[in-house]
């Protein structure tokens, strides 16, 4: 354009198209974060590699069984009380707790930290919508990582302590409760991440925080007394263990122990704070 050239302002007609543009659809905002979370080339090998460390940790646990189940005692060997504990292994659920709240607080501290967000709410003013279509995608991507990585630890793992015939089976209640605990800890935590995300808006202060909450905080509450008990029981990881407990020690050993009605509470209840939280904050904070 040459320096004389006087650009016309838009016709009254050309306005009036713009602002009778219809405003996005919640299936456009959920399209929208969808390839977004896509787009990031980390996403594909961050599930897989959840996935696989999950099943493999299971496996190992499961085959360490298998080979010291001959030294077991008969009462061990009759109540293997381990099936469990071998499917869904300690070590292998806490780092896909702390990969699923990673990645959750990235799918929103990504946007601020390049900008992208000033562009988001240009285009959707309800900032509302925008965290739910985000809250939405991620739940359901890391409920179908949950399943499938709880699915194929528990498969993998009673394959294996089936040749000692020590597995249990799917069908028992416990283990139908231990799956479904399982499958869906990564998405809990997940959302845990995105309403952190939206709270702090800085990804190592969000992953950070993220990661003191899940497993350091747990730590400095004792089971010994009940006031701290109460507050241990609230946690995430101490649901998910009660939830995926096989046997539980008898009430008149001296701890204060988390009951299963109460661990699932805990687990619907941290997301939905988490998400009402980032709701309240999104609504009244600047970009």
């Amino acid at each position: 354009m040459s320096p004389g050239t006087v650009t016309s302002a838009p016709t009254p007609a050309r306005r009036a198209e713009a602002l009778a543009a219809p405003p996005a659809r919640f299936r456009d905002l959920l399209a929208a974060e969808w390839i977004k979370v896509w787009s990031l080339r980390s996403t594909p090998w961050t599930l897989l590699l959840s996935t696989l460390f999950v099943v493999g940790t299971a496996t190992m646990e499961a085959l360490d069984d298998y080979r010291d189940f001959p030294n077991m005692s008969p009462e061990a060997q009759r109540e293997p009380m381990f099936a469990l504990s071998d499917a869904f292994p300690l070590m292998g659920y806490w780092a896909l707790a702390l990969v699923a709240v990673s990645a959750g607080a990235i799918v929103v501290v990504g946007e601020y930290g390049s900008g992208l967000i000033r562009t988001t709410t240009v285009a959707v003013p309800a900032r509302g919508s925008v965290v739910l279509a985000k809250a939405v995608v991620v739940a359901v991507l890391w409920t179908v990582v949950g399943t499938l990585a709880a699915s194929g630890a528990f498969a993998v793992s009673q394959a294996i302590l089936s040749g000692r015939g020590a597995a249990v089976s799917i069908t028992e209640p416990v283990a139908l409760r231990a799956l479904a605990a399982s499958a869906l800890l990564p998405t809990v935590c997940a959302l845990i991440g995105l309403g952190l995300g939206v709270l702090i808006r800085h990804a190592p202060t969000t992953m950070v925080t993220g990661i003191l909450t899940l497993l350091m905080l747990p730590q400095f509450f004792s089971i010994r007394t009940q006031w701290t008990a109460e507050i241990n029981h609230a946690m995430v990881l101490t649901a998910w263990q009660r939830l995926t407990a096989m046997w539980v020690p008898p009430p008149d050993d001296g701890f204060y122990r988390p009951d299963v009605a109460g661990s699932w509470i805990v687990y619907a209840a941290w997301p939905v704070v988490a998400i009402v939280v980032a709701l309240i904050v999104v609504r009244r904070r600047d970009v």
